[in-house]
């Protein structure tokens, strides 16, 4: 059985093959369509399936794989430089079988669902890197990173939730590529999708919590900063009344007439202020 791997939708053998082995030209629109959805559609001919690879660039990048798997061929359209790709289809030459589609396209499909793990356990150290910022240093930066991340999962659940569709599609459809023979493959296959869903919506429950956690840090600092604030402002009370009172220029003020009645006007303004720090104390406000 000839394998055809092509590295661009765009290149010319995809439109002599189609010719060849009778491809719907939506098929092909699909291939030649920038971030197309995980899909599984079935003809009486050949199986069509476009899966999302993940390969971890800093971020969760995500690349798209289209095959077409029939009876006496195997076409594959991937772009090179994705090393999630690559991994897949070099184990689908090392253990798959020439004449049987339906091992290379479940060895295909399995690898690239084994990928997503590592994923997932990237974004979880991401979400622990920023679980301590957020405790220790909540900032806007931050912020922004919890959003980040909260965008990157959304894309990671649409693609898995697309995949765990079109893998109940090559269980269910009876015209598809997939024999009973590897129908278990594919169950374990899903199954394994089923997990990674529920990690992802762990992790946004988790992120979710972060996001209170970093709300509810900033608003501790706020009270924390009105706190000092009223209490300081508090604390001039006394020396912004005493002084106000002696200001008016009134007449029969006490010390008015005194040589030292400077020092015993700020003398009663300390122990005004004295006192009030006593009564704060007291009430525990300090």
């Amino acid at each position: 059985m000839p394998w055809y791997e092509l590295e661009s939708a765009n290149d010319p053998r995809l439109d002599e093959l189609a010719a060849q082995y009778h491809l719907h030209p939506l098929h092909i629109e699909d291939c030649r369509s920038e971030h197309e959805s995980v899909k599984v559609d079935t003809t009486p001919s050949y199986t069509f399936a476009v899966f999302r690879p993940v390969h971890l660039n800093g971020e969760p990048v995500f690349t798209t794989i289209d095959i077409f798997a029939g009876k006496d061929f195997f076409i594959t359209i991937a772009e090179p430089d994705c090393p999630a790709s690559a991994e897949a289809l070099a184990r689908a030459r090392r253990d798959g079988s020439d004449d049987n589609p339906a091992r290379l396209l479940y060895l295909v499909l399995d690898t690239i669902v084994d990928l997503y793990f590592p994923a997932i356990d990237q974004f979880d150290d991401r979400m622990d890197d920023l679980e301590d910022k957020v405790i220790d240093s909540p900032s806007p930066e931050i912020l922004q990173s919890v959003f980040a991340l909260k965008r990157e999962l959304i894309d990671l659940r649409r693609v898995l939730v697309n995949t765990r569709d079109a893998s109940l599609r090559l269980q269910r459809d009876p015209g598809s590529v997939v024999d009973a023979e590897y129908q278990p493959y594919i169950r374990d296959i899903y199954d394994h999708i089923v997990r990674l869903l529920d990690s992802v919506e762990t992790q946004r429950d988790l992120l979710n919590n972060t996001l209170d956690i970093y709300l509810s840090s900033v608003a501790n600092r706020t009270n924390e900063v009105m706190k000092v604030l009223t209490v300081v402002g508090t604390i001039a009370l006394p020396v912004i009344a005493i002084s106000g009172i002696y200001g008016m220029n009134l007449k029969g003020l006490p010390f008015e007439s005194s040589p030292n009645g400077g020092l015993y006007v700020g003398g009663m303004t300390v122990l005004c202020t004295a006192l009030l720090l006593a009564v704060l104390r007291k009430l525990r406000w300090l």
